[in-house]
Formats: C-alpha cells, sequence, structure tokens
C-alpha cells in the first residue's frame, strides 16, 4: 500500500477511533481463530491496536479442541449434551488445568510478543465468576450457570494498562469449580461492565438467510426480531446460543453485540473501524 491510501486508511478510521476511545469492548475468540497461526497473530494484533487507541478490551476464550486433545490423551471420551460438554470430577480438573492453564498463558504469551500488556484471569481469581451447578433435562456434572460478576479484578486491570484475558471455569458457592459456556460467560462479563460492544467470533459470516449461501448474511438485526427469526427456522441448531447470548447482552444493556467471521483476517478491525463492518449485528 502506498502512503497516500495508508493515510486514507487513518482518516477513516479516525472517527471510528474516537467514537471507541475510552469504551469497553468485549471479545469471545474461539473457533477456527484460534488455531490457526496466521490468523492467531491478526487477532492479537488488532487486540494491541485497539488498546494503543484508548479502547479497553476484555478477551474471553474457550479452548474446547485443547481439552479434547488431553481428554484422548488421558483416553477419556468426551460426552456433549444439547452442545455442552459433560463434565464429571477427572474432566473438569482436566478443564481447569488446559483453560486456565495452558490455553489462558499462552494468549497471554502471545499477545505480549505483539507489544501487549496481557494478564491472564480464570473465574476463580477474584470471584470474577461464580455460578451454580446448571441444571438441565440431562446431568451435565460440573457445567455451571453463572450468578454473579464481580468487575473489580477487570476494571483494576484495564486501568492498569493490562488487556485481562479471562479463561471460563468458576467457582462455585458450593466449593467446587465448574465448567462455563465461553459465550454466556461473555456475555454476562460485557454486561456487567456496560460495554459498547460484545464481539463474538464465529467460524461462519454471521446469521445467514440460508446456511448454504454465505451471500445470504443478515446485516442487522433488532433483538426483538429473534423470536420470529426462529420460528422461521433462520436462527437454528447451533447458532440459536451464541444468538441467545447477543440478546441476553443487549437487553442488560451492552450498546451492540457482533457474531462475525474469525477465519478472516483483523475481522475485529474490520467491523470496528469501517461504515460496512461484517457479520451480523444485533441492537
Amino acid at each position: 500500500m502506498d502512503t497516500s491510501k495508508r493515510a486514507k486508511v487513518l482518516i477513516q478510521a479516525m472517527p471510528y477511533i474516537k467514537k471507541y476511545a475510552g469504551e469497553t469492548i468485549v471479545v469471545k475468540y474461539g473457533g477456527n481463530a484460534m488455531i490457526n497461526e496466521k490468523l492467531k497473530s491478526a487477532v492479537m494484533s488488532d487486540l494491541v491496536l485497539m488498546q494503543l487507541v484508548g479502547i479497553n478490551v476484555v478477551l474471553v476464550h474457550g479452548g474446547g479442541p485443547e481439552i479434547n486433545s488431553m481428554l484422548d490423551a488421558v483416553g477419556k471420551e468426551s460426552r456433549f449434551e444439547n452442545g455442552m460438554r459433560v463434565t464429571d470430577k477427572e474432566t473438569i480438573d482436566i478443564v481447569q488445568m488446559v483453560l486456565a492453564g495452558k490455553v489462558n498463558k499462552s494468549l497471554v504469551q502471545l499477545l505480549e510478543s505483539h507489544g501487549g500488556k496481557a494478564l491472564g484471569l480464570c473465574g476463580l481469581d477474584g470471584r470474577l465468576l461464580m455460578a451454580e451447578k446448571l441444571i438441565s433435562s440431562v446431568d451435565l456434572g460440573y457445567v455451571g450457570e453463572i450468578k454473579e460478576v464481580n468487575p473489580a479484578p477487570l476494571d483494576n486491570a484495564m486501568q492498569n494498562g493490562y488487556i485481562p484475558i479471562v479463561a471460563t471455569v468458576a467457582g462455585g458457592y458450593d466449593g467446587n469449580v465448574y465448567n462455563i459456556n465461553a459465550d454466556l460467560a461473555a456475555a454476562q462479563i460485557a454486561a456487567k461492565l456496560g460495554a459498547k460492544k460484545l464481539i463474538l467470533m464465529t467460524d461462519i459470516r454471521g446469521l445467514l438467510r440460508d446456511i448454504n449461501d454465505d451471500d445470504s448474511l443478515i446485516s442487522v438485526v433488532n433483538v426483538s426480531e429473534v423470536p420470529m427469526l426462529k420460528r422461521d427456522g433462520i436462527i437454528k441448531g447451533g447458532m440459536i446460543p451464541k444468538i441467545d447470548c447477543c440478546v441476553e447482552a443487549v437487553r442488560n444493556g451492552v450498546n451492540r453485540a457482533h457474531i462475525i467471521d474469525g477465519r478472516l483476517e483483523h475481522s475485529i478491525l474490520l467491523e470496528l473501524f469501517s461504515d460496512e463492518g461484517i457479520g451480523t449485528m444485533f441492537y
């Protein structure tokens, strides 16, 4: 890119930089963007740039593939019910070790290698996430439902110039550790912080009117339209919980929630700093 084009890009981004400076944006990180090394590097660069222009960034992550690999290594089968991991005592120990240990700290190191300042946390730190056992039609074991978000550890990190990177295991009032769905955790963290935006990174373009047609993207959805889209079969399957998280976040005070394609390099910047944006926005 020549110098004049670089200048035009910066000028076009300036209104958005001004708009988001001092605001909080929560990014839920998962899918292919968490596995592909080139995409991982692009995500970290995006987060560092956001911080440099004055945005308070919180990164919430999962780590399903890494958990599956560790379970395979110890000869334990991964089981899911209704999209949720069945988590017995041995599995929750592995989930805690992998998410709060290996995955979280590797993300901290990666972000800092891109010039940022990161602080790795999990829901156990400072009672950040408190949960009770999730009651469902099937006993999922140590899978939790968040009952309380304590924002102090996140606020303290951001006030001191760090990007908090949050692994989604929570403390239980009963003394147990619980596995938490990362989308749900990100939505509740965003609401508690009064975030300007919640961004969920996925492996599809966003909400599609026709799942087999990438060009059928629905760019903007009012949360009041979601029940109708479910009845019409447009929101179905694995998109239901993600969109429910967006609806919950918006109804609890988050200004906008977005589902974006994490397979696209610099997808976060494209969403934040352009008129067109990408993915689906919920308001």
